[in-house]
């Protein structure tokens, strides 16, 4: 029996001594950690935190009603990620506050919210500034037209801040992004909803000058003494917003108020779509056969 054993008593006693002898020692490196705590790591701030009170407006309660008759009652926490999208357009982020009127509202456990708000980089866990610029940095954007580095560049110079930040009135919020899905009208930024493309760096500063210029008309509207109060803000009655087909180089969205010109989202090179810049290259000639044709044409 001693014999039987003997082997195995050896092999346990000597394996924490092969452990002990081993060289320990950590990799050197020099480059920052590439793992994002800002992703998945929560710290209360005095614009974030649970006691600041968030509840959703009478008319957003309408379209909450409205988003939540679109799912069956035992599967209404599918509608989270709507529900976190409208609290996010009130409060203008994401913050602690909504996420937890989210949770509430849909009867689910905080945490399965705070899962899918930080597993979504659509839902900013941060303030960001009145336009939020989100310029694509992909292959398409990085190869097509001038090039999206010559587009962040000129951001990053116009505005005076880099990838990541938001200037110090709070006007723009500047971060590169992946494929927003315009590749043919490359380059492209996003600005809130908004997609702008066909970009050079001079139609780029002629739109972030517009958008400042229509910040100062507002402020300066909205300290007039002579405007009630109320009605210094553009609303619907005081624009003019240009249709699609006359998106083009001299179009755009017009402040007949304060006279202050926003160009119209879409391709910013007088094209209306994603036609060719050339001009037409193909179907130009007759057809070989009797062809029938739409009269409207």
């Amino acid at each position: 029996m001693a014999s039987k054993l003997a082997p195995f008593i050896f092999r346990t006693v000597a394996r924490p001594a092969r452990i002990a002898s081993r060289t320990q020692c950590r990799s050197f490196t020099a480059t920052p950690r590439v793992a994002s705590d800002a992703l998945h790591v929560h710290r209360d701030t005095p614009v974030n935190n649970a006691s600041i009170p968030f509840k959703f407006t009478e008319q957003n309660n309408k379209l909450v009603d409205e988003i939540l008759k679109r799912y069956p009652p035992q599967y209404k926490k599918a509608a989270v990620m709507p529900l976190l999208d409208l609290g996010q357009r009130q409060h203008g982020f994401c913050s602690l506050s909504v996420m937890n009127e989210v949770a509430r509202l849909l009867e689910m456990p905080p945490m399965r919210v705070y899962e899918v708000a930080t597993f979504y980089t659509m839902y900013n866990r941060d303030p960001v500034g009145k336009w939020h610029i989100q310029a694509c940095t992909t292959t398409p954007c990085q190869l097509g037209g001038c090039g999206s580095d010559v587009i962040v560049k000129t951001i990053s110079e116009h505005l005076g801040i880099k990838a990541g930040q938001t200037t110090k009135d709070g006007l723009f919020t500047f971060v590169e992004v992946e494929c927003l899905g315009a590749c043919v009208n490359a380059p492209m930024v996003q600005i809130n909803d908004d997609f702008y493309e066909d970009l050079t760096p001079e139609s780029t500063v002629a739109l972030l000058t517009a958008l400042q210029d229509s910040a100062k008309s507002l402020e300066t509207t909205a300290s007039s003494p002579d405007v009630e109060a109320g009605k210094g803000a553009l609303t619907g009655e005081d624009k003019n917003v240009k249709s699609g087909a006359d998106v083009g180089k001299d179009s755009g969205r017009i402040y007949n108020k304060d006279g202050v010109k926003i160009p119209a989202p879409g391709p910013m090179s007088g094209r209306k779509t994603c036609e060719n810049l050339a001009g037409l290259t193909n179907l130009t000639s007759e057809p070989w056969s009797t062809e029938v044709f739409r009269k409207d044409l």
